[in-house]
C-alpha cells in the first residue's frame, strides 16, 4: 500500500512538459520503421533544398567565382540598392510581373472551381471523362511544344482565330505581337494549359461532400443552383482558401517558360518579367549576384503574402495552411 502510494506521489511531481516529452519519444518509438521510410525524403531535402541556400550570401557579397562565397567581399546591399534605386528596368519589370500574374489569379484562379462545378453536373459518365481528359491533355505538354501550337492558332495570316475574326468584318489581330493584347493572349492560353489539371483537387473536395446535404436541401425546395450556392461552394471553402493563398505566393512568378517562349522583343514593354530578367542577368550576363538578390526579394515577398494571406483567412474563420 505504501508502495503504491508512493509511486503515486513520484508520477505527480514529475513536470507535464516531461511526461509530454515521454509521450512523444513513445510514439517516435512505435513508429520507428515509419520515420526510417522517411529518412531519404529528409535527406534529399536537406541535399538539394536547404543545402543550396549557403548561396543567397551571393546576394550581400561582390561575388567571385576565383575566391568562392565565403571569401568573395561584403557589397554592403549594393544589389538590393541597384535594383530598386538605380535600375531603369526593374520598377517595368516588377510591374510587368505584378500585372500579369495578378491577371492569372483574377481569371485562373476561378476557372478550376467553375469547370469542377461544371463537370460535377454532368451525368453522362462516359462523356465526363471524356470532357475531364480533354481538359488535363494541354497541362502535360511543354510550352516549348505549345507555344507552336499557339504561334499557329493566333497568326495574323493563317491562324483560325483571326479566320473566325474576318467573318465579323475585324481586321488581323497580331495578339502576341502587340502591346495591347500580349497581356491577355498569355492570361487565356495559361488558363487553357492548367484548367483542366487545377480541377482535380476541386473534384476531390466534391467528391467528399455528405450527399445528405443535398437531400435535405431539396426537401426544402432548394434548385440546382441554391444547391451549388448554399452547399457546394461552402463546402469547398476550406480547400479554396488554401489553394487561393498558395496562389498569391506565387504573386512574383509570372511563369517564365510562357513567357520566353511567347514573347518578342515587340512587347518587351509589357511582357518582360522578373523571372525573364533573372535569365537575362543571371544566365547571359552572368550577374550571379544581382540575380541571387531578386530571387531573396522574390522568396520574402512570396513568403510575407502566404503568412499574412493564412492570418487574415484564420481570422475570418477558414482553414489555413498553418
Amino acid at each position: 500500500m505504501e508502495k503504491a502510494h508512493a509511486v503515486t506521489f513520484e508520477s505527480a511531481n514529475i513536470p507535464a512538459k516531461q511526461t509530454k516529452i515521454r509521450r512523444t519519444w513513445r510514439e517516435y518509438k512505435k513508429s520507428k520503421y515509419l520515420l526510417l521510410m522517411l529518412l531519404p525524403v529528409l535527406v534529399w531535402y536537406a541535399i538539394f533544398c536547404y543545402g543550396p541556400m549557403y548561396g543567397i550570401l551571393i546576394a550581400f557579397k561582390d561575388y567571385s567565382p576565383v575566391l568562392g562565397t565565403w571569401d568573395s567581399p561584403w557589397n554592403h546591399f549594393a544589389y538590393f540598392d541597384y535594383l530598386f534605386n538605380q535600375s531603369p528596368e526593374f520598377p517595368r519589370i516588377l510591374r510587368n510581373t505584378v500585372i500579369i500574374s495578378g491577371l492569372n489569379i483574377l481569371f485562373g484562379f476561378p476557372a478550376p472551381i467553375i469547370l469542377a462545378l461544371l463537370l460535377n453536373e454532368l451525368r453522362i459518365s462516359l462523356f465526363k471523362k471524356i470532357a475531364q481528359s480533354i481538359s488535363y491533355l494541354p497541362h502535360f505538354f511543354s510550352w516549348v511544344v505549345l507555344s507552336g501550337i499557339v504561334f499557329l492558332m493566333l497568326s495574323p495570316s493563317t491562324g483560325p482565330v483571326n479566320y473566325v475574326l474576318g467573318w465579323f468584318g475585324i481586321d488581323p489581330i497580331y495578339f502576341l505581337g502587340d502591346t495591347r493584347y500580349f497581356r491577355f493572349s498569355l492570361v487565356v492560353t495559361n488558363i487553357w494549359k492548367e484548367v483542366g489539371w487545377g480541377t482535380i483537387v476541386y473534384l476531390a473536395a466534391l467528391s467528399s461532400i455528405d450527399q445528405t446535404l443535398y437531400e435535405a436541401a431539396r426537401m426544402d425546395g432548394a434548385n440546382r443552383w441554391k444547391q451549388t450556392w448554399h452547399v457546394t461552394l461552402p463546402s469547398m471553402l476550406p480547400i479554396i482558401s488554401i489553394m487561393f493563398i498558395l496562389s498569391l505566393g506565387g504573386i512574383l512568378n509570372a511563369g517564365f517558360d510562357q513567357i520566353y517562349n511567347l514573347y518578342s522583343p515587340a512587347v518587351f514593354e509589357v511582357g518582360d518579367v522578373i523571372d525573364t530578367y533573372v535569365y537575362r542577368q543571371g544566365i547571359v550576363n552572368f550577374q550571379m549576384g544581382l540575380t541571387t538578390a531578386v530571387g531573396l526579394f522574390k522568396n520574402v515577398v512570396g513568403i510575407t503574402l502566404v503568412l499574412g494571406t493564412n492570418y487574415i483567412v484564420k481570422k475570418m474563420g477558414q482553414e489555413g495552411v498553418l
